[in-house]
Parts: C-alpha cells; sequence; structure tokens
C-alpha cells in the first residue's frame, strides 16, 4: 500500500485526526510502517527499547515469559490501540514481548522523543493520549484487583462486561456483538483460569441466555442482564 494511503488509514483514528502534515512529518512515521506477519516478533525481551507502535490493522499480543519458562499473556489489543513504551518510561518492557497473533498485523512505529516533542505543542493531543493510557492502566489495575478478589466466574463475567465497555461491536436483532478474536484458551490466560473451566461458565452463560460465542462473533444477547450480573459481584 503506498505510503499516501497508509497515512489516510491512520488519520480515521481519533488520537491522530486533527494533526497537520508537519504533525506527522515530525512523528516520522512514513518511515517506520510494519508489516508483520502471524506469530512475528515486533519486540522480544524489550531492553533499550524506545519505541511507540500503533495497530492499524491486525492483532497484537502482549505478555512475558515467567522464571518457570511458560508464556504468560498480559492482553491482547486490536487495531487502533498504542503498545510499547505508552507510559513514555524509557526502557521499562524488561522480559515483555509483543507478538503479532492471529493473522498478519499492520503497524506504525515512533520514537519517544518524537512522540514527547509533538505532545508539547500539541496538548489536545496530549488530553486524548493521557485518556487513553489512564483507560487502559484502570483495566490493567481492575484484572489485578479481580484476579486476588473474585472467582472465576465473576472474573469472566468482568472480563465480557470489558469488552462490551470498548464499545467495538454493533446492535443486532441477535443483541451486541463483536467481532471473536478470543479462543477459550486466550481468556482463561487473560483471567488466571483454565481452558476447561473458561469453556463449562461460557456455556452456562449460554443457556441462562446471557452471551452467544462462536468463531466470528460474541454476541450479548441481554446487555442489561450481564450489567446487573456486575453490579452484584
Amino acid at each position: 500500500m503506498p505510503a499516501d494511503d497508509k497515512m489516510i488509514l491512520i488519520r480515521n483514528y481519533d488520537l491522530w485526526c486533527n494533526l497537520s502534515d508537519d504533525d506527522f512529518e515530525e512523528l516520522n512515521i512514513e518511515h517506520h510502517f510494519i508489516e508483520a506477519p502471524k506469530g512475528e516478533y515486533i519486540y522480544f525481551e524489550a531492553y533499550n527499547h524506545n519505541r511507540l507502535y500503533f495497530i492499524k490493522e491486525g492483532y497484537i499480543k502482549i505478555g512475558y515469559i515467567d522464571n518457570d519458562g511458560n508464556e504468560k499473556v498480559k492482553e491482547i489489543i486490536r487495531k487502533g490501540e498504542i503498545f510499547g513504551q505508552f507510559s513514555l518510561e524509557r526502557n521499562n518492557l524488561h522480559g515483555e514481548f509483543a507478538q503479532a497473533y492471529k493473522n498478519n498485523v499492520s503497524l506504525c512505529a515512533f520514537t519517544i522523543e518524537d512522540f514527547e516533542k509533538l505532545l508539547k505543542r500539541k496538548p489536545e493531543l496530549a488530553l486524548k493520549y493521557s485518556k487513553q493510557v489512564g483507560s487502559k492502566l484502570r483495566n490493567i489495575e481492575n484484572r489485578i484487583m479481580n484476579l486476588l478478589n473474585k472467582d472465576v466466574k465473576t472474573r469472566l463475567i468482568h472480563f465480557l462486561w470489558q469488552l462490551v465497555e470498548q464499545e467495538i461491536g454493533e446492535s443486532t436483532t441477535e443483541g451486541f456483538c463483536i467481532p471473536n478474536y478470543l479462543t477459550h484458551e486466550d481468556i482463561a490466560n487473560l483471567i488466571g483460569s483454565s481452558r476447561q473451566t473458561v469453556t463449562t461458565m461460557i456455556n452456562e452463560l449460554e443457556e441462562e441466555k446471557v452471551v452467544s460465542y462462536n468463531r466470528n462473533q460474541i454476541c450479548f444477547l441481554d446487555v442489561k442482564k450481564l450489567q446487573k450480573r456486575i453490579s452484584v459481584t
């Protein structure tokens, strides 16, 4: 895809829509478009790493390897999201990896220094970015609290409600449906459970007419019922 067309795609996202050509030139994005095939690592053991990445298309798995050599998944993120040094603290990704997940991924990258210069000149961009980071940190904090204090079914319900709050789907005759990019194994890794347990819990929620889950989409058949579950847990 020509660089101009790639820039148009980026400008479709709220974070970047009000930037001028000069602003994009300052970020030097045009020279850092990345096309990564499924399974390729964007970074691994990211010492001395100093970049932010923006996902134009596809999914990225963020994780780390624990002391026993097991892969631990921290999050699975989709197009429109930023990853890397999102806190703008240099060299704080020790042990973390980012990997193209599910299919090929289209990214753009820019350095922390270039981004910080732009933030100083663009307070409205700084505000949008701070809101994104704040939302990401709150989601991480909520997941940690749920892991510490909630049972598996409650953690699953909270996780599903987070998907609704992301507003990445649309209302249909079946309910509010989102594209399904999560296997039972993915969800289990993200909520600290086993695949078998998640499968059992999702089957129960389907029997209760709360959700409908298949390979293509997750539909929330009764959002109010799901929200009520959240309020009492």
